[in-house]
């Protein structure tokens, strides 16, 4: 009869698969994940409860994209691997209570501290490894169990010598020194993340009391959802890191392995390879369930695109951006486009179209937003898309981006797919704050309105970034936007002879 044998908790597979997979289980941490009950909530309210249902879920992709990260991290001397995911990924799951549970049965003496924001959270990670390492499952495996003695959540051992220690950030940790550091959850919450006191406390404590704990060439797993720019992980970071993952040389000297997933792909190097657009874990998550947080204009960036734009930037303010649900009627608005061109595909700058409307009150609504790091082929074509669907009554482009042979193939195809619209060139004069500059005086008075979106997300972000962010393409095109509007009685004059009408 086939039994269980945990690629998810309904998975069934032949005995001698079963008994294959318990023997890779010894190496390889995928295995052993696969072969052992992962326990998800207790079956009481009892805190101290030492039985747990199975999780519900299957592993997915990205949890065995995120153990094999961790594991490379923990068999390298000196290992550093930053796991940035949004929340309910299961992200704690594999690698607070599954990672420590497989080294501690590995490898007969080993030390593990798992610390959280809070101890009472930590010593909750420390009852499923518990309950992992009690299991007979567990026994077969690595043939130790848990020890006599030192039994509890928040530190135990097992008869082969490891030992399991849980710890609050912010209680102080102290107790033996450890082989290896988890850091799951570092910040509580909102109110914590804004607090520049508890973010000070909170890296402090990581340096002068968790790394202090570390064994020479030990590791570190941190597994958080960003919050702040100046968390945790932020703290660590480069300060112009952009969501990119892999190896990167961070602030503290080191280089982490990053691995960071958002909620919904936004670059062309996607670690699990989805194409921009595509959702993480669509096998649990349904597609709205990612609604009601893509409508928070704060919280969808920070927690589930892990790129948090600070509250206030240093030259546009976040005061001045407001979201919309409903537009004003499409007959109030005068409709403006502007585009930001690049022209080197899958690196370096973006190509932005930006569409936007103004009131009769003056206030600016952004409607539409392309960006991508593509050829010119495509980006002209979404042009011509943007054009057809919301017909503006202008599009400023910056003087001289497409000159050559851009400009031919692009009035070429606007003409063959009837997308006419007045463009107007502008010089590219002063610094990149002098060109927003226009823009932010509008913003400043009557504010920016933004769609509750994914897109109008990564705008605020950049925004608030502005001008030290890796990328401004976004702000340009705005920009651009605003010198057609402040022009728009004499450029956009339709009756004008010197007007230029390119298609």
């Amino acid at each position: 009869m086939p039994s269980p044998c945990n690629d998810g908790p309904s998975a069934l597979v032949p005995p001698e698969l079963c008994r294959n997979i318990r023997r890779g289980a010894r190496d390889s941490l995928i295995d052993f994940a696969r072969a052992i009950d992962v326990p998800g909530r207790p079956v009481s309210e009892d805190a101290d409860e030492p039985r747990f249902a199975n999780i519900e879920t299957a592993l997915a992709r990205h949890h065995k994209l995120l153990l094999e990260t961790v594991e490379r991290a923990v068999n390298t001397r000196n290992g550093r691997v930053m796991i940035l995911m949004p929340p309910g990924s299961g992200k704690s799951t594999y690698g607070a209570v599954v990672l420590p549970a497989f080294l501690m049965g590995r490898k007969p003496g080993y030390r593990v501290i798992v610390a959280s924001y809070g101890t009472d959270l930590a010593r909750k990670h420390g009852r499923r490894a518990r309950a992992i390492v009690r299991s007979a499952r567990y026994q077969q495996i690595f043939k130790t169990t848990l020890g006599r003695e030192a039994a509890a959540a928040g530190g135990f051992a097992l008869t082969n010598g490891s030992e399991y220690m849980a710890a609050g950030l912010l209680a102080g940790i102290t107790g033996n020194r450890a082989d290896g550091l988890v850091i799951d959850d570092p910040v509580k919450g909102r109110d914590e993340a804004d607090s520049g006191l508890t973010r000070a406390r909170t890296r402090a404590s990581y340096e002068d009391d968790l790394k202090t704990r570390l064994k020479p060439g030990g590791f570190i797993v941190l597994i958080q959802t960003r919050w702040h720019k100046d968390d945790l992980a932020g703290s660590i970071l480069p300060e112009n890191w952009s969501g990119e993952s892999g190896p990167i040389r961070c602030r503290d000297g080191m280089t982490w392995n990053v691995l960071c997933l958002p909620a919904r792909a936004d670059r062309n190097d996607d670690p699990l390879g989805r194409a921009i657009g595509d959702y993480l874990w669509p096998e649990w998550f349904p597609r709205d369930h990612w609604g009601e947080f893509e409508r928070n204009a704060r919280t969808w960036p920070a927690l589930y695109q892990q790129q948090p734009a600070p509250a206030t930037g240093s030259y546009f303010d976040a005061a001045w951006l407001k979201t919309y649900d409903q537009l004003p009627a499409r007959e109030t608005l005068r409709v403006y486009g502007a585009s930001d061109y690049a022209v080197s595909e899958g690196r370096g700058d973006y190509t932005v179209h930006i569409v936007a409307g103004v009131d009769a009150a003056g206030c600016l609504y952004v409607l539409d937003l392309w960006r991508g790091q593509t050829t010119p082929d495509v980006w002209v074509e979404a042009l011509c898309d943007l054009v057809k669907r919301w017909q503006p009554i202008g599009w400023a482009e910056e003087a001289g981006q497409i000159r050559g042979g851009v400009g031919p193939f692009l009035d070429a195809r606007m003409r063959a797919r009837g997308a006419y619209v007045a463009r107007q060139e502008f010089p590219a004069r002063g610094s990149k704050e002098t060109r927003a500059g226009l823009i932010r005086g509008c913003m400043a008075v009557d504010g920016l309105y933004l769609p509750a979106t994914d897109w109008a997300a990564g705008l605020r972000a950049e925004l608030m970034a502005f001008p030290r962010g890796r990328h401004d393409d976004q702000v340009d095109a705005l920009g651009l936007v605003g010198r057609l509007v402040e022009g728009n009685n004499s450029v956009l004059s339709l009756d004008r002879v010197d007007e230029r009408l390119d298609f």
